[in-house]
């Protein structure tokens, strides 16, 4: 099935590189834009499965435009490109409901597949950045309340165990095929986890979870 994006970048020339690889790859691209102002309401006019922004770009930051995607488009999946991963950066993106954080200097092929991820519901980070996604989970959660320990206890054992694959970055069809389960179940599993964590996505439900002592996260 095609899948259907849009690309956020200032610089006209990356945009235009990235557009010809995703068209190569099969993919739709409804739109190539310069601006997060010009892309939220494309993104909420149009509803792709995918948006690809850069992180840095004059006036609103590719971010900002996440957030307001996410709260807008809840079917529309966002990965953020940025030349420098810093973990400040990562966290924010976390927050704004990022389905994806990549360097800009990973190969296309990388891209392409992380892109690909994305689109079927995964979240994807690029390996230069999990000690930066170590660190935020580590990080004392001031959040955390006696409710959160009561959520803890409705977690099934079932979910809980899909819940340390994911946090072990098992894939849905790894997940399933270990488990011995359907991938249907598989995201059965993942949306209920998610409202009972109040995540938007598997890495929010990973980082709640190993906060609240559910599963670890080597």
């Amino acid at each position: 099935m095609t899948v259907s994006l849009l690309l956020v970048d200032d610089h006209r020339m990356v945009r235009e590189s990235l557009k010809r690889s995703y068209i190569e790859w099969g993919f739709d691209v409804i739109g190539d834009v310069a601006s997060a102002e010009e892309a939220v309401p494309l993104a909420i006019a149009h509803q792709p499965q995918l948006v690809v922004a850069d992180i840095a770009m004059p006036g609103m930051d590719g971010i900002e435009a996440c957030e307001r995607i996410a709260n807008q488009c809840p079917d529309t999946r966002v990965i953020i490109l940025t030349m420098h991963g810093d973990q400040e950066s990562l966290s924010r993106a976390i927050r704004a409901g990022a389905s994806g954080f990549l360097l800009k200097d990973c190969s296309i092929d990388e891209l392409m597949t992380a892109t690909r991820l994305a689109a079927s519901g995964e979240t994807v980070i690029a390996p230069q950045l999990k000690p930066h996604l170590l660190a935020q989970v580590r990080r004392p959660n001031s959040t955390m309340t006696a409710t959160s320990t009561t959520t803890s206890h409705r977690i099934t054992p079932r979910e809980t165990e899909v819940l340390q694959m994911i946090a072990d970055g098992h894939s849905t069809p790894e997940v399933a095929e270990r488990l011995f389960i359907s991938q249907k179940t598989v995201k059965n599993h993942l949306a209920s986890i998610y409202q009972k964590l109040d995540a938007r996505d598997r890495t929010q439900a990973v980082l709640q979870s190993v906060r609240m002592g559910i599963v670890t996260l080597d």
